[in-house]
C-alpha cells in the first residue's frame, strides 16, 4: 500500500481534505476551534493546569468562566498524556479540589479497565434496561431548545463539552427522547475530539441507567442551575419540553455478565507488567491509544522510523468528524519534525504484515486483536494509573474497592 507523504502541521487541514476527505462527515475540512493536536500543546496545557476551585465549580456550564473543567480529556484520551503524569501534576492543589479531581482521574482509569475486560460487550447495557422514554420524540436532540442548541453548538465548534452537558446529551437522547442510547452514544463519540469508547459508554451506560439502575434525569432544573440565564432566552421558555422531571420507571435488573463480577484473565486485560522481547525491531508502531513522545516503545527506539496507519476500514465505519482526524494529524506532523515517521493508508494488518515493530499495548480490543495478526517482536506495558485486578468491575465503588492504595 502506498506511503501517505508527511504533511507540515500548518498544512494539515488541506492534507486531511485531500487523503482521508473520503473518511469523515464533513462537508469541508473544520478543525477544533479549541484543541490543537500535538505533544507541544499538550505539555503547555499541563503546564499550566491549576485545578483550584474544581470541586466547587467542575459541574458548572456558563458562563464559561464559571467552569472548573481542566479540558486535559483530549491529550490524555490520545496518551499525549498519561494519568499517572496529570495526576502528580495536581499534587499541590488544594486538598479537596485535588482529591475531586484525582476521583475522575480514576473514573477514566476505572472506564478504560471495565472496556479492556469487556470490549464491545460495553455496547449493551450491562445491568440494567436503560431508562428509556416510552414515547420517541422525532428528533432525540431539538434544535428549537436553547440549551441544546447551545450545547450542540459547542460540540460543533470544537468537538468538546464539559462532563455535565454530555450528561445533559445522552440523557436526552434516551430517558427524554426514547432513542436507543448505543445509537446516541456512537453519535456523540463521532463528534468529540476526544472520543473515546472506554470513556464515552460508561458515561451513557450510567446516564441512562444501563450501569447501575438509576438514570440522570434532565431537566430544566439543571440548566437553571448550571447555565443561568439561559432557559429565559430559550424560545420554549413558556413551553419547556423538559420542565419536570422525568417519569420514573421501574427498575428492570438483566442477567449480570460473570465478567463483571470476577476477569479470569486479569494478566490478558492489562497486558505486559515489563516488556515482552521476541526480536529486534526496525520499526515503532504507533497507535491512537499513544501518540506521545513519552510513548513506552517510542522512547525506547529514538533511531528508529515511527509507523501509524490510518484505518481505513474502521473510519469508512465510523464516519467521524474532520476535527478528529485534523488532530490526529497535527500530532503525527508534529511528531515527524524530530524523527522519522511513516503515514499510511489502509488495514493496519496488511500494512505491517512482515515488518519487525515494537509497540506499547493498548487497552483496548482492537488493538488486542491487530496484535494477534501483527505479532509484534517487542511489545511495552500501558502506563496504567491503576493495574487492572481479577475483582467486580460492576461498579466504580466496587472496582475500586480491589485496588491496592497508591
Amino acid at each position: 500500500m502506498p506511503q501517505l507523504p508527511v504533511p507540515a502541521v500548518a498544512d494539515v487541514p488541506r492534507w486531511v481534505g485531500e487523503h482521508l476527505g473520503h473518511l469523515h462527515r464533513d462537508d469541508a475540512v473544520r478543525p477544533s476551534g479549541r484543541f490543537r493536536g500535538g505533544q507541544a500543546a499538550a505539555d503547555a496545557a499541563l503546564a499550566t493546569l491549576d485545578v483550584t476551585g474544581y470541586a466547587g465549580r467542575r459541574n458548572e456550564v456558563l458562563p464559561a468562566g464559571r467552569r472548573g473543567a481542566s479540558a486535559m480529556s483530549p491529550f490524555i484520551r490520545y496518551g499525549l498524556l498519561t494519568l499517572p503524569e496529570v495526576w502528580d501534576a495536581v499534587a499541590d492543589a488544594p486538598t479537596r479540589d485535588r482529591t475531586k479531581y484525582r476521583d475522575e482521574l480514576m473514573w477514566q482509569e476505572y472506564s478504560r479497565h471495565l472496556y479492556a475486560r469487556l470490549g464491545t460487550r460495553t455496547r449493551s447495557a450491562l445491568r440494567a434496561e436503560p431508562a428509556r422514554a416510552p414515547v420517541r420524540w422525532q428528533e432525540p436532540w431539538p434544535r428549537d431548545m436553547l440549551c441544546l442548541d447551545t450545547v450542540l453548538g459547542e460540540l460543533d465548534d470544537d468537538g468538546w463539552l464539559v462532563n455535565q452537558t454530555r450528561m445533559w446529551v445522552s440523557s436526552q437522547w434516551t430517558v427524554r427522547a426514547g432513542h436507543d442510547w448505543a445509537e446516541g452514544e456512537d453519535e456523540l463519540f463521532a463528534r468529540l475530539v476526544d472520543g473515546s469508547r472506554a470513556a464515552n459508554r460508561v458515561g451513557w451506560q450510567w446516564s441512562v441507567g444501563a450501569g447501575n439502575g438509576k438514570a440522570y434525569g434532565f431537566s430544566r432544573w439543571q440548566v437553571r442551575k448550571r447555565a443561568p440565564g439561559l432557559c429565559e432566552r430559550c424560545p420554549l421558555a413558556t413551553d419547556c419540553p423538559i420542565e419536570a422531571w422525568p417519569d420514573d420507571r421501574p427498575t428492570r435488573w438483566l442477567e449480570r455478565d460473570p465478567l463483571l463480577a470476577a476477569d479470569p484473565a486479569p494478566d490478558v486485560t492489562a497486558g505486559p507488567a515489563a516488556v515482552e522481547t521476541g526480536g529486534e525491531p526496525t520499526a515503532v508502531w504507533l497507535t491512537a491509544e499513544s501518540l506521545g513522545t513519552a510513548d513506552p516503545a517510542l522512547a525506547a527506539h529514538p533511531d528508529l522510523p515511527a509507523v501509524f496507519v490510518f484505518d481505513e476500514p474502521l473510519l469508512a465505519r465510523l464516519r467521524l468528524t474532520s476535527k478528529r482526524l485534523v488532530f490526529l494529524a497535527e500530532t503525527l506532523a508534529e511528531l515527524a519534525r524530530d524523527r522519522e515517521v511513516e503515514l499510511h493508508l489502509g488495514d493496519p494488518v496488511q500494512v505491517l504484515a512482515g515488518r519487525d515493530v515494537a509497540v506499547t499495548h493498548a487497552p483496548v480490543p482492537g488493538f488486542r486483536a491487530r496484535a494477534a495478526e501483527v505479532r509484534p517482536v517487542e511489545l511495552h506495558p500501558w502506563p496504567w494509573l491503576r493495574r487492572p485486578h481479577a475483582g467486580p468491575v460492576s461498579s466504580f465503588s466496587a472496582w475500586r474497592k480491589g485496588l491496592g492504595r497508591r
